[in-house]
């Protein structure tokens, strides 16, 4: 490197260093440094009894049997479709049909695999919530709420595979 660049440069740096520092806040102590410590105000305590959120329960638990429903009733023409398209070759007619159709039942299960992520997030918060102190209880009600519609899910999920096997692959 050129000593010559560099001096104009290191003048510059150390100029800056050296200049007065108005306006810039002491590292002095403070007033409110040396002031008593107060305790922190009283957390209310939680109800002992606190009820799970009951009537989202019971929403999200007939949202997944709507679902489901809605899932069984577009599964027969899935199955046809798929059976109709078993051994076509990809991009048939048969194969494209069969595939809409796949796409119909996984649209109409929107409402079960809905509700399973919202039992999730109530089981998160819920968690939080005991966790925080806010709450108690209820867990057990939404756990079983969650496990019901997760078993809606996952029997949705191993029928669409079932039919997803029967379909060449691209």
């Amino acid at each position: 490197m050129n000593p010559r660049r560099l001096l104009p440069s290191l003048a510059l740096i150390l100029s800056g260093c050296a200049s007065s520092f108005h306006g810039y806040p002491s590292l002095a102590k403070r007033a409110i440094e040396d002031a008593p410590f107060a305790e922190p105000a009283a957390q209310p305590a939680p109800a002992a009894t606190d009820a799970a959120p009951s009537k989202d329960i019971d929403r999200l638990t007939a949202q997944a049997k709507t679902g489901e429903a809605a899932f069984d009733q577009a599964y027969a023409k899935a199955d046809r479709a798929t059976r109709a398209a078993s051994g076509a070759a990809v991009s048939s007619d048969a194969w494209v049909a069969a595939q809409t159709a796949i796409s119909a039942l996984e649209s109409a299960r929107n409402d079960s695999v809905s509700a399973l992520a919202s039992l999730d997030v109530l089981l998160v918060e819920r968690n939080n919530a005991i966790a925080d102190g806010k709450a108690s209880g209820g867990i057990e009600a939404i756990d079983a709420a969650r496990a019901s519609a997760l078993a809606i899910v996952d029997g949705q999920n191993d029928r669409l595979d079932g039919l997803k096997a029967r379909l060449a692959q691209p």
